[in-house]
């Protein structure tokens, strides 16, 4: 089994959640899966850095990041909600990016099933 606790920032709730997704796949589907997903994940302490840097100016790159194109616009244009959002935001990281990360997984995995031909 790929050991998918080399990701950066990986929580148990995610490990479990990616193994319990793969855990029908061969060896040459979940190798897929890793690489489609490794490219597609972010990293939870990359979108806290991002969204810390919003407190100091440029309000709503961790949106960008978590591909909210609409919400970053809006965080940059309203200075993250005059910094709440932004604050909240902060709080809430990891959970923006679990939920981000679920969408990644869910697309990985239905790309990893198709098989080439």
């Amino acid at each position: 089994m790929t050991d998918f606790a080399l990701l950066p920032g990986i929580e148990q709730e995610e490990l479990l959640w990616l193994q319990e997704l793969t855990k029908n796949y061969d060896k040459e589907t979940t190798l897929r899966f890793l690489a489609l997903y490794q490219s597609r994940r972010q990293d939870p302490q990359t979108i806290l850095i991002c969204c810390l840097i919003g407190l100091l100016g440029t309000a709503g790159i961790h949106r960008f990041l978590l591909k909210q194109v609409g919400m970053g616009i809006l965080y940059f244009l309203t200075v993250g909600f005059c910094l709440i959002g932004t604050i909240v935001d902060a709080v809430n990281y990891r959970k923006l990016t679990w939920e981000f990360n679920k969408k990644a997984a869910i697309e990985a995995s239905s790309l990893s099933e198709l098989k080439k031909y």
